[in-house]
């Protein structure tokens, strides 16, 4: 099971958060920074797993974001890079060739995409193209939300004329 999931840039800024387990906000808090710390202080040739309170952090560096996930100790850590990778490729077909910038302006996206793969710290979807699928038609929704609202807002406007 995943307890959390962490992207961190290379200058510490946490970008995204989710948590599948309950903690507290100060411990929250308590624990990006020591995630961060860990994770941005190893060197690019160590393995990409940490032991951290008996407990694993799985992360994996891509451009300037590090993409971090704690999971149990006798969880597999391949699966969950292979996880990660996923999530990255998703966001890379959705905003085409996904960059920082794309997660702080779109960071609303970034959560939908990231609840499409992944419920209660598990895998949810394993394919691609019905996350593309998902989020096409929320996207859809949105767009049709955003009209209806234009229209209603001409008609109180003529109205009120």
């Amino acid at each position: 099971m995943i307890h959390f999931v962490l992207l961190i840039s290379r200058q510490g800024k946490v970008r995204l958060t989710k948590w599948y387990s309950a903690y507290p906000q100060k411990e929250r808090t308590k624990v990006i920074r020591e995630i961060s710390g860990e994770v941005l202080s190893r060197g690019p040739k160590l393995c990409n797993f940490v032991e951290w309170r008996g407990l694993k952090v799985v992360y994996r560096r891509y451009a300037s974001l590090y993409f971090c996930m704690c999971i149990n100790q006798d969880d597999n850590e391949l699966e969950v890079l292979e996880i990660i990778h996923h999530y990255v490729e998703t966001l890379d077909r959705y905003f085409g060739s996904v960059c920082e910038l794309d997660l702080i302006f779109n960071f609303h996206k970034a959560y939908y995409i990231l609840d499409e793969l992944l419920l209660a710290g598990e895998l949810q979807e394993s394919s691609k193209k019905t996350v593309a699928r998902l989020i096409a038609g929320q996207d859809a929704l949105v767009e049709t939300a955003k009209e209806e609202a234009n229209s209603i807002s001409n008609i109180i406007a003529q109205a009120s004329k």
